[in-house]
């Protein structure tokens, strides 16, 4: 018996938290990852806190009808669960953390993160691609020092058929302009196309600072390249496709050039999430980020580079140990309130089950308010996950422009003695935590503390910050609260 359990047969389509809903009756689940799968269905591996929760989450779940699919159940030997990951662990999700610990892309330089390049190519082309006796992928492939993988049984049918290469930076550009030349040689020659363009697929936690603010990013890209490049709509995601499509038409030239771009700016996006990950890692220890599933967009495929909860663990003291009840009072728009209630109350019932905190939305203050308030109850880890998801749903369901990062206004109380301190000399604190974790933080001057001596901090800013901004502040009330007691 082993605490890993693989489940096939999962609908496409369906949603992450319903799946996380689903698989946290049963227990504790340490890490989902999706598993590359030849069939029109999804796989995911599952791993459980303990043996005996894996057994019980089997004997529930095999043949679990949903819809009309029925899941199919089986153990992994345990083996494969304690063996420390490869070094390439580091990969984005969806399709690409499939291809997790097969490249020798990332491996030589362990400080480079792996991030590989992912296109679509037409199905049509595929042939002239891998070439007679695979000579022209092998040729391709010792040339620009790449790992390339071809998906051909991956969406049977289907007109494209994604392709993930993973080199250095200059590697992968080298080996999609060889593949753009490929493909516009095969089609002049059957006359099947006049120009093809590039499609490169990215997951969507990264396409809203591809486009940056207001779109100025892709504009210049276009700009500076001669291109065009539009976005595939984010109503396109599904549990099998955490991905969008970035669709560049123009020359192989320009298309190549406009590659590079894009991929530097996806690279650098990606960096900086691993780096917001691993620092939440090191602020609740023993915090296991891949086992969180945050946004059914897919931040839950990030790799947590501090490894498993024992490495997470050994972070410097915090005084996080025990998990402590928080309230955090989080501000969402009302029109989204439907969306986080979900049907007859099921999404945010799942959610309170998933994040193993209490969830409630208290009344509107009056019939124009624009948003409402959600109180939080939980320890810190379980704060992480329900804010995080709610944070998702958000820009999942649109409540934001696809341009533009979620940012929400979250409430924390602090004892009304400890303010000062989370001020500073002069603003001096709080001037330091906003450059630390790029939120707003406010402390209003002249509040009277509440029945229970406590006043509010206001944090407003997208998830990480905010997250990074209220484990910051609830520091510095832990310190005064300690020299108190002495």
């Amino acid at each position: 018996r082993s605490r890993k359990i693989q489940i096939r047969n999962i609908p496409p389509h369906l949603q992450w938290e319903v799946l996380d809903g689903l698989l946290a009756q049963y227990g504790t689940v340490d890490n989902v990852e999706q598993v590359n799968t030849d069939t029109e269905t999804a796989v995911v591996n599952v791993t459980y806190a303990t043996k005996e929760e894996a057994k019980v989450a089997i004997e529930k779940l095999s043949g679990h009808q949903f819809e009309n699919y029925s899941f199919k159940i089986s153990y992994i030997p345990d083996e494969e669960v304690s063996s420390p990951p490869p070094p390439q662990r580091s990969r984005r999700g969806g399709h690409s953390s499939r291809e997790q610990g097969s490249s020798p892309g990332g491996s030589s330089q362990p400080k480079q993160l792996d991030f590989p390049l992912r296109m679509l190519v037409p199905t049509q082309f595929v042939g002239a691609i891998i070439g007679k006796e695979g000579l022209t992928i092998k040729n391709l492939t010792k040339q620009t020092q790449s790992k390339v993988d071809i998906h051909r049984k991956e969406n049977a049918g289907a007109a494209e058929k994604p392709i993930t290469i993973h080199a250095t930076p200059e590697g992968c550009s080298e080996a999609c302009r060889m593949i753009l030349d490929i493909m516009q040689k095969e089609a002049d020659d059957t006359k099947s196309a006049e120009e093809i363009p590039l499609k490169i697929l990215a997951h969507n936690s990264l396409v809203g600072r591809l486009i940056g603010k207001e779109g100025r990013n892709l504009k210049k890209i276009e700009q500076d390249t001669g291109t065009k490049i539009t976005i595939s709509p984010l109503q396109d995601l599904t549990i099998y496709n955490p991905e969008r499509t970035i669709t560049v038409k123009g020359s192989t030239e320009a298309c190549s050039n406009a590659e590079v771009e894009i991929m530097k700016k996806l690279r650098e996006a990606y960096e900086n999430d691993v780096v917001a990950v691993n620092q939440q890692a090191n602020l609740i220890p023993g915090l296991n980020l891949s086992a969180l599933g945050i946004f059914s967009t897919g931040l839950s495929m990030l790799p947590s580079a501090t490894g498993t909860r024992g490495a997470a663990a050994a972070a410097p003291y915090h005084p996080f140990a025990l998990p402590e009840q928080e309230v955090v009072n989080l501000f969402i728009p009302t029109q989204a309130v439907g969306a986080i209630i979900g049907k007859k109350g099921q999404h945010i019932k799942q959610l309170a089950r998933f994040a193993g905190a209490s969830i409630k939305i208290a009344p509107a203050e009056g019939p124009e308010a624009s948003e409402q308030m959600v109180v939080i109850t939980g320890p810190p880890e379980a704060q992480f996950k329900a804010q995080g998801r709610i944070f998702g749903k958000l820009k999942e369901e649109n409540f934001f422009n696809p341009k533009e990062e979620v940012k929400l206004e979250a409430h924390i109380k602090v004892p009304s003695f400890a303010a000062g301190r989370v001020i500073g000399k002069g603003g001096k604190t709080v001037n330091e935590l906003q450059n630390l974790t790029s939120a707003e933080v406010i402390v209003p001057r002249d509040q009277t503390p509440d029945e229970n001596e406590e006043v509010i901090v206001k944090i407003i800013g997208h998830f990480f910050a905010s997250q990074t901004a209220q484990r910051k502040i609830r520091e510095i009330v832990q310190q005064v609260k300690q020299q108190e007691q002495k």
